[in-house]
């Protein structure tokens, strides 16, 4: 997948298009990242034990790894994925030439 972990993306699709936020966590197996502050769903809750109360919470669902770009440190935009050899590691190059990985 293009992006990781801690990466900074900006939503390029659906109903969130336009936000940014932090890949909380990456899913390859269903190309799916989870994002900070992105794809807000509303579950509804009966009582239970383990929360007696019940109710409505609000939390981010995982979003399809194609609906988000990585933002370019140099500029500041999306930018598409590139990768290069250094120093006998493969990378991730921001389209810039910027280095994406630490």
């Amino acid at each position: 997948m293009h992006v990781k972990k801690g990466d900074k993306v900006r939503v390029i699709s659906g109903k969130d298009k336009g936000k940014t936020g932090v890949v909380l966590s990456a899913f390859p197996k269903d190309n799916r990242v989870l994002v900070e502050g992105v794809n807000i769903v509303k579950k509804h809750s009966k009582p239970s034990q383990a929360n007696p109360q019940g109710g409505i919470f609000s939390f981010e669902a995982p979003i399809h790894v194609s609906n988000v770009m990585p933002i370019d440190p140099k500029s500041g935009n999306p930018t598409r994925v590139g990768y290069k050899t250094v120093d006998g590691k493969k990378v991730r190059v921001a389209k810039s030439g910027e280095v994406l990985d630490k």
